[in-house]
């Protein structure tokens, strides 16, 4: 697994404070973070909508919302297989 950095990180109000922009920007992540008085940002709204979308996509899968497996392999092998099988879904869907 190869570790990279990001070029910016999103956030809502809740990461507004000077210390988490002040370590974002020491290391190089530009914060693209609403601020809790200012209205939000045009279009924070699409990326994060993914993000919680794929979550939601996941916790279908019982045993991957609370993750009881001791071993990391077996939990690598069930996110694994939950992202064939939503893959799978998707294709399979016949067109409209």
């Amino acid at each position: 697994m190869s570790r990279f950095t990001p070029e910016c990180v999103l956030g809502d109000e809740a990461y507004d404070s000077r210390a988490v922009r002040r370590e974002l920007r020491r290391r190089r992540i530009m914060p693209v973070i609403s601020r809790k008085s200012a209205p939000n940002i045009k279009g924070l709204g699409k990326p994060r909508y993914v993000v919680e979308q794929i979550f939601a996509l996941f916790h279908q899968f019982k045993r991957l919302a609370v993750r009881w497996e001791r071993r990391l392999v077996l939990h690598n092998a069930l996110v694994s297989l939950a992202c064939g099988l939503i893959c799978w879904r998707r294709i399979k869907r016949p067109a409209a």
